[in-house]
This record gives structure tokens, C-alpha cells and sequence, in this order.
């Protein structure tokens, strides 16, 4: 429940409205081995945050140029402040600009490991990444063996235009979708599970994205209908617009999927 602050970074996601999506199922091949995304430890805490932390470079994201954000625990990065948040919303709910590659209650405490991040390059361009690996959920204890891993990266496209950028999700098994404070069960399934996204925070048409599957039970996790282990999204952004999703091929097949802003309610509460 904890919150604390550490300089850090602002970021941004993308758009679209037809979608060319890629489901897979196999190896962790998707997620980034560099050890600049180990940089730095994010304290092992329930639904804390750091920030605001430089990114590095500029970022243009609808036509507002973000330099830090602020990583949060439950699985996203925001730009106007830190979020305790742990019961996932509708992406396209008038609320907080983030990007959320697996927006859920993430729970370090006491078991798995906690969340890192850092800036370094990808193909020779700047960079700045964070690592949801092997994470727990809430409510943690050193029996929970049902583990997450996750990754989001934000690649400079300046050689493009100035701004413009890459967002970019990683993938391994996933086995946890809700924390019990949002109604999942013991092993982290059912009650309002997780959602993947971006949203500017306004709200309006064509400023957010829910990856289909986001707030439905039993989609993301392994063996689940949109099952993401091994997948890789790519979102570029550019001239401030983020452009259509494109996925990386693990194995699986293509499906033609229009995009779902799905727009559930959402606690603000904290957890007692």
C-alpha cells in the first residue's frame, strides 16, 4: 500500500481501430535480456510507485512531448503523477494517461521478484524499459508458486521525427490475471482481471486502446483464448499518433480483431 519516490521517468502508448493481432503460445523468446532493464530496483512493496524518472529522450504523445513518468508497481507507467491503483478500469475512462502493458495488482512483498528499470539502447537507439518478471499478485505469501512475466519498452524513433517512439510489450508465461482484493481467487483468476493499453486520459474517441480480451476473465493467462506468452506488440507512435499494433510471430495463428475500448467500473479505494 505503500507509496515512495524516486526520480524517474514519463512515457507513452498508441491507437488504433482495426487490429492485426498475433496470439501465440511457446517460448519466453519475447522478452529482452539486457541488463541495462535490471539498472534499477523498484523497493519490494504493494501497489508503491517511483518517480518521475527521466526517460532519456523526448516523447511525443498526442502532441504533448513527455521526458519522465512515473512506474508503478500494478503493471504500468503513468505521466501526470504516481498511481496506487490495483483494480484495473476501461482504458477509455476519463481518468490517468498510462501505458499498461498488464495492468493488475502486482504484489512484491514476499514472493517472486520485484520490479526493475532502466535506460540503455535497442538496435543502437536509446531506450528505456521495465521488467515485471516472475511477479506475484496480491495477496502474496512465499507459497503462491503461479508467477507473471511482463516487460515494456520505449524505443526513440527521433530518426524519424522528432518525438516519435516505439512502444513495445514482452511477453512470458503468464499465470495470475486478478489480485484477490479484485475479486480473484487464490490463484489469482476471475474477479476484474487485468487490462493492457494505453489511454492519453481524456477519454475522447481515438486517444485510447484495450487490447481485446482486457477486463474478461481468463483471456491473458496461459492456455486462456488470447493467451500472451512468447508475443511481442509493437505500437509506433508517431508525429504523436499511435499507429496500429503490430505483433511478432512466435507461432499461432493471425486473427483479425477489431479493437474492444472496454469501459468497466473501477475502485478507487485502497486495500485495508
Amino acid at each position: 500500500m505503500g507509496r515512495f519516490s524516486v526520480s524517474y521517468y514519463r512515457v507513452m502508448p498508441c491507437l488504433l481501430a482495426g487490429v492485426a493481432l498475433m496470439l501465440t503460445s511457446g517460448a519466453h523468446a519475447a522478452i529482452r535480456t539486457d541488463s541495462w532493464l535490471s539498472t534499477n530496483t523498484v523497493p519490494r512493496n504493494d501497489d508503491g510507485y517511483v518517480g518521475p524518472v527521466s526517460t532519456g529522450f523526448s516523447l511525443n504523445f498526442f502532441d504533448v512531448t513527455y521526458t519522465s513518468l512515473w512506474v508503478n508497481n500494478n503493471g504500468n507507467v503513468s505521466f501526470d503523477m504516481g498511481l496506487y491503483y490495483y483494480t484495473p478500469w476501461g482504458l477509455n475512462t476519463p481518468y490517468h494517461p498510462m501505458i499498461a502493458p498488464f495492468f493488475s495488482d502486482v504484489d512484491t512483498r514476499y514472493a517472486g521478484l520485484p520490479v526493475t528499470y532502466g535506460t540503455g539502447t535497442v538496435d543502437g537507439r536509446n531506450a528505456f524499459g521495465v521488467n515485471w518478471l516472475d511477479v506475484d499478485y496480491y495477496y502474496s505469501d512465499a507459497g503462491h508458486t503461479n508467477r507473471d512475466n511482463f516487460q515494456m519498452l520505449l524505443i526513440d524513433r527521433s530518426d524519424i521525427n522528432p518525438g516519435d517512439f516505439d512502444i513495445e510489450f514482452n511477453y512470458g508465461s503468464m499465470m495470475w490475471e486478478t489480485g484477490q482484493a479484485s475479486g480473484g481467487d487464490g490463484n489469482g483468476r476471475g474477479g476484474t482481471s487485468a487490462s493492457i493499453g494505453y489511454t492519453n486520459g481524456t477519454g475522447e474517441a481515438g486517444t485510447f486502446y484495450s487490447l481485446p480480451g482486457s477486463l474478461v476473465p481468463g483471456s491473458f493467462i496461459d492456455g486462456g483464448p488470447y493467451a500472451l506468452e512468447g508475443d511481442r506488440l509493437l505500437f509506433p507512435v508517431r508525429n504523436g499518433t499511435p499507429g496500429p499494433v503490430t505483433p511478432e510471430l512466435s507461432s499461432g495463428a493471425l486473427l483479425l480483431l477489431g479493437a474492444l475500448p472496454v469501459g468497466l467500473g473501477w475502485w478507487r479505494r485502497r486495500k485495508q
